[in-house]
């Protein structure tokens, strides 16, 4: 499907688009009920995040065709710089108008040439999880949190059927329709919504993925909850998110910010948060990585030249964040659901 984005409205472009396009998809009754939910409903998010600034820079993008595209590889490439002499493209111009989109937190990427050093190295915890996880071939993938949708067009390099990221930041999704004004053929969208805004009981996906979206909900168990809704019986849940040490029954309640990250309610211990999963309803509960984040992975570029991990640390002690809590601990977990 072809985006005018000069002459359509935010509500088209973000999201009436993706409906249209997911319907189009779409042939389980599950997946036409949630298509038919979510088209009734009036996103939220379309009224922050200024989407007309995006819209016009997105209307400014040059019509070109990738001579190549890789989503199998750590850098997501789509295109050659040769494309852009093809087209008559300046690298200088598409760089100024990639430029116009910054932050880019989650990638890293390849667009003509133009490599875009994000802030996350989101390869680096995809390549942890990749082999662990139920091989996605075949499979219809709920990406919750999906930012600019790094990791639904990995899912897709993946093999997946059809990717659904949901992410309600329009800077972030803008920056979605950017990459999928180039890869429009490929069976991923992002919409502008939450999980909040799904039929109970959904029912829709094979594998659910929530990654760093745990610690930012008041009720995680509710979280947990609405994951499993969303997945069919025999269905998997892998979940990312920040813990701490300690025994079961233990989760840090950061009073104020943690990391200098606001909205941060629960970090449970590994144990407490497997005995959540299991009083969710999940069960072959499996570990698949802990690690500590690092600078190798989460740090200030000149694609994301704010505030980053080294930032939100301890100068003195590096085991500590900056408000004296345990410095920022992350698993992946992956559990089933059976009906």
């Amino acid at each position: 499907m072809s985006l005018d984005f000069s002459t359509e409205t935010a509500r088209d472009v973000f999201f009436d688009q993706q409906i249209a396009r997911l319907r189009t998809r779409s042939s389980s009754k599950a997946m036409l009920r949630l298509v038919d939910t979510l088209a009734a409903i009036q996103p939220a998010a379309l009224l922050q995040g200024d989407p007309q600034r995006w819209l016009t820079a997105l209307a400014a993008l040059p019509a070109l065709c990738p001579s190549k595209v890789e989503l199998d590889s750590a850098r997501l490439v789509i295109g050659d710089e040769k494309d852009l002499a093809s087209a008559e493209v300046s690298p200088l111009t598409l760089r100024a108008q990639l430029e116009e989109f910054i932050p880019w937190r989650k990638g890293p990427f390849e667009l003509f040439g133009i490599g875009i050093d994000t802030e996350w190295r989101c390869d680096l915890k995809w390549q942890r999880l990749a082999d662990a996880i139920t091989p996605l071939e075949g499979r219809t993938v709920l990406d919750v949190g999906s930012g600019n949708g790094y990791y639904s067009y990995r899912m897709a390099g993946a093999g997946a059927a059809q990717v659904l990221g949901i992410d309600p930041h329009i800077p972030y999704v803008a920056q979605f329709h950017l990459l999928q004004k180039f890869l429009s053929d490929k069976p991923v969208d992002v919409l502008p919504v939450t999980l909040d805004d799904f039929p109970a009981r959904c029912g829709a996906f094979d594998t659910v993925f929530s990654m760093g979206v745990l610690y930012h909900r008041r009720s995680p168990i509710d979280h947990l909850l609405q994951l499993k809704d969303c997945l069919t019986s025999g269905g998997e849940l892998v979940l990312e998110t920040l813990v701490v040490e300690g025994d079961e029954g233990y989760c840090l309640t950061p009073r104020g910010p943690y990391a200098r990250m606001k909205g941060i309610w629960f970090l449970p211990s590994v144990p407490t948060l497997m005995a959540w999963l299991s009083k969710a309803g999940f069960t072959q509960l499996e570990l698949i990585d802990e690690s500590l984040t690092t600078s190798d992975e989460q740090r200030a570029t000149s694609w994301m030249p704010y505030a980053s991990l080294e930032d939100a640390m301890d100068p003195t002690d590096p085991s500590k964040t900056k408000e004296g809590h345990p410095a920022p601990r992350r698993v992946v977990l992956r559990g089933t659901f059976k009906d």
